[in-house]
């Protein structure tokens, strides 16, 4: 059985559209004035494209968040091109583990 994607249905324009056409229907048939109704539609509707802004630019960010951390892990060790050695500085100067220099 297949898991119901509640984030991604919840997102939907579709769904919000729906909701303000019936919200609207059920404030005519209980003679709400029409200003009234056209601030609760838009109200709803603003909201619900906040909120689907907010949603889809976290799952953009996550999934780059993933793709960056997948890349840095997957890339081997830099390789030591310069012939010096790591304990030496970029001079070439080996540093004297007693200093604190």
């Amino acid at each position: 059985m297949n898991k119901i994607d509640w984030k991604r249905k919840l997102s939907s324009r579709k769904l919000w559209a729906a909701v303000v056409g019936i919200i609207t229907g059920l404030a005519m048939v209980f003679g709400l004035d029409e200003s009234t109704i056209n601030s609760v539609a838009g109200a709803v509707v603003s909201v619900t494209s906040v909120v689907a802004y907010i949603i889809t630019e976290g799952k953009v960010d996550a999934a780059n968040a993933k793709r960056t951390a997948r890349e840095t892990m997957s890339r081997p060790e830099a390789p030591n091109v310069s012939g010096l050695d790591p304990a030496q500085g970029a001079a070439g100067i080996t540093r004297d583990k007693s200093s604190s220099w």
